[in-house]
């Protein structure tokens, strides 16, 4: 049984999941409006998601430690699907190496400053520091992980026989290069992958007592109480 405080959230976040996939599934991907109607279908999922944000019960979400989750989730939708399909359409497909080493470095660029306008979006809402720390340095982990690396290979139509299967070294890879000390072979980046993505997942997840002490010690270096309590999500 669904509680009734959450209802209309969840019915209005089921309305924009189903809009958002009939209009990116079911329409074309037309750069050109054809016509008032397809143009405000368009807009459904916007203002079905809208909708639900402005029915979500405060409350039932910290008890059930819905940020933790669902802005992880959308950073990766992003990151892990649009991101990949920017560099192979503006890069691989229409662009020249110049053009796409340009993309790369603004996109690359830009994901840091979408990490910290969500959680500056959360904390201007009455967040924690706690778990600002937590979307913050969880985030910035699946962002250096090399998902989307693996991402660009495996949801892209490549007809580059270079690109078509997963190649046995990433010598492109060079952020894990400087850790590894050599380009990295495809399960030594399998390998690197995982280890970021279980150290994302420990910080998201990982016992609200551990950053309870960490505030407090760091509380203490600075003169302050520590303070009685813990903080919620």
């Amino acid at each position: 049984m669904i509680p009734r405080k959450p209802l209309g959230f969840l019915i209005f976040a089921a309305l924009a999941v189903a809009a958002a996939a009939f209009v990116w599934f079911g329409l074309p991907h037309d750069r050109e409006v054809k016509s008032l109607g397809i143009f405000l279908l368009k807009l459904l999922p916007f203002v079905f998601a809208a909708e639900a944000l402005a029915r979500l019960d405060v409350e039932w979400a910290k008890r059930i430690r819905l940020v933790l989750w669902l802005v992880p989730i959308m950073f990766l939708v992003y990151f892990l699907y649009f991101v990949p399909k920017i560099f192979y359409f503006g890069g691989v497909v229409n662009g020249s190496r110049e053009a796409y080493y340009g993309l790369y470095y603004h996109v690359l660029t830009v994901t840091p400053l979408i990490i910290i306008s969500l959680v500056l979006a959360y904390r201007l809402g009455g967040g924690t520091p706690a778990v600002v720390r937590r979307l913050a340095y969880g985030m910035l982990l699946l962002m250096l992980s090399g998902l989307e690396d693996l991402a660009f290979l495996t949801v892209n139509d490549h007809t580059d026989p270079q690109w078509a299967t997963i190649p046995a070294v990433w010598d492109w890879a060079s952020h894990m290069t400087v850790f590894i000390g050599h380009p990295p072979t495809k399960y030594e980046a399998y390998a690197f992958i995982a280890v970021h993505v279980l150290l994302a997942l420990a910080v998201f997840f990982s016992p609200q007592r551990w950053w309870d002490g960490l505030r407090a010690r760091s509380m203490a270096r600075f003169g302050k109480p520590a303070g009685v309590g813990s903080e919620s999500v």
